[in-house]
């Protein structure tokens, strides 16, 4: 048999048939979850970030948004700023409460309680609202700040008689101020937000993307390689060429060899299908995603393997294994896109590379 090798693209060259696997053709990903499960599984902290993002949305008069919960907060997790006074002058208070179950209205008792202590001891002047920020607001929450007169009268009676330490540690006198305060407070500064309203007003933030990103589209059926190579495979399928010829002399030395091969006929068609698979998520995120995506992907599979691919190697048959072993294994940069990578298109990668001569495969191979 003559030496020379049947390539795509030349005169002579011999078809190659793909190998047919009983693999699925789409792998199914599970749904993304709502918004309002991703906000339901956040901690109080995450929480209260959200809301901070969120709050500009509600008013453009804010001159600032400022997030100050935590110890000694006074009661104030997320304050709007209406001027540069800031708290001393008039400002929003946005109360986060993150909890397993829904904010009662005993709960929002004792913020309310801190919040007008807090003005008589001179921390802020009162605000001009105060609304309660929870992903579930329970019914007597609700119930309590739709009747805000009776809720008033309600809440100074029981003030009086509270066991409240942060309101019987400040001694009689600023006790009285606390009950007097809240006695000449309209109660219709409170309210409550609807979870579905927050996300809808989220969105207009620039924050949304980040925190919420679209769900991904399915990825369609992956391309199978045509019977024959094509002209635009000339490259890589020459490289493979010479890796064989390099391991097998004189009994892998032309195309129709190759083929007919019990190792190098298979894994030809093996590095055909990842060439092709890793082509159709190329075509996939072009069509899907902004650009830049794939080659995102080549970028990190080349920066894995590029060190290893440049070292010395017995053969080239070693050189092409260890590399595309590499890049089974290589870190990709976490997009939305990545979930879409398999282990073969990992592989194609390499071959892709290989086409553009970014990846050699055997010394002193000169295109």
């Amino acid at each position: 048999m003559g030496s020379s090798m049947g390539l795509p693209g030349e005169e002579g060259q011999v078809g190659v048939s793909p190998l047919i696997l009983n693999f699925p053709t789409a792998m199914q990903f599970p749904a993304m979850p709502s918004p309002e499960k991703i906000v339901f599984g956040y901690d109080p902290d995450e929480f209260e970030k959200f809301v901070e993002e969120w709050v500009p949305s509600l008013d453009h008069e804010y001159v600032r948004v400022e997030r100050q919960g935590g110890a000694g907060d006074h009661g104030i997790d997320v304050a709007a700023f209406l001027t540069p006074r800031g708290l001393e002058g008039p400002w929003h208070n946005y109360q986060c409460k993150r909890y397993k179950g829904t904010l009662a209205w005993s709960t929002a008792a004792g913020e309310i309680r801190k919040m007008f202590a807090g003005v008589v001891t001179g921390e802020f002047i009162l605000p001009e609202q105060y609304t309660f920020v929870a992903p579930s607001i329970g019914p007597s929450l609700k119930q309590a700040l739709q009747r805000p007169v009776a809720t008033r009268s309600e809440f100074v009676a029981a003030l009086r008689e509270t066991t409240d330490k942060l309101i019987t540690d400040l001694g009689p006198r600023l006790r009285r101020e606390v009950e007097d305060l809240a006695g000449a407070t309209s109660f219709e500064m409170f309210e409550t937000v609807n979870m579905k309203r927050m996300l809808e007003q989220h969105k207009t933030t620039d924050f949304w993307v980040t925190r919420f990103p679209p769900e991904s589209p399915p990825r369609p059926a992956v391309m199978e390689p045509p019977e024959e190579p094509e002209p635009r495979e000339a490259r890589y399928v020459q490289q493979l060429a010479q890796v064989y010829a390099e391991r097998w002399p004189g009994d892998a030395g032309t195309m129709e060899q190759i083929v007919q091969h019990p190792t190098a006929g298979p894994h030809l068609r093996h590095q055909r299908e990842a060439f092709f698979s890793a082509e159709s998520l190329r075509r996939f995120g072009e069509e899907a995603y902004p650009a830049g995506h794939f080659e995102a992907l080549v970028k990190d599979i080349y920066d894995a393997v590029v060190d290893l691919a440049r070292d010395d190697h017995p053969t080239g048959w070693k050189r092409l294994q260890a590399v595309t072993s590499q890049a089974i294994s290589a870190g990709l940069t976490q997009t939305i896109f990545a979930q879409h990578v398999r282990t073969l298109d990992r592989k194609g990668v390499c071959h892709h590379l290989a086409n553009e001569d970014q990846l050699t495969w055997c010394e002193g191979d000169g295109a």
